[in-house]
């Protein structure tokens, strides 16, 4: 967890719990990748699942590779990466293959949540953790 990359994924049908975004945060190294459902993705919700779920959990990385979507970008969101010290590297405009990694997965967990959403795409969200555990599983 020395470098890891973050992305967005969404806008998704709302869920019944009010969900409309999936936080793909994923190592380089290990390529463990974990999934969060969010009700927005303003900074305050990604900086919250960034420390709480995966700094708490895993410490902190050396840099953090992102896309400059506005939550990146923020005011918090850089607070923390210079708190902390971890140096915040970006994508190339216009080139998601840059951050290929994520953009990859965001492919294969769309197409695992279509086989398993129901009819109304509104519990997209109660099946992140099973299908992430299954795309970990897997071999890299």
């Amino acid at each position: 967890m020395d470098r890891i990359a973050l992305d967005i994924m969404g806008p998704l049908p709302e869920t019944s719990i009010g969900n409309k975004y999936i936080l793909v945060i994923g190592d380089y190294f290990t390529k463990w990748t974990e999934a969060f459902a969010l009700p927005n993705q303003d900074a305050i919700a990604v900086a919250s699942v960034l420390v709480e779920e995966i700094i708490c959990r895993f410490g902190v990385p050396q840099q953090i590779h992102s896309d400059k979507g506005t939550q990146f970008e923020s005011e918090i969101f850089q607070e923390i990466c210079r708190l902390l010290g971890i140096e915040n590297t970006r994508t190339t405009a216009y080139h998601p293959q840059s951050d290929g990694m994520v953009e990859r997965f965001n492919r294969i967990l769309a197409a695992m949540l279509s086989a398993y959403v129901n009819e109304h795409q509104d519990n997209w969200d109660e099946h992140l953790p099973y299908l992430t555990m299954a795309y970990r599983a897997g071999i890299h």
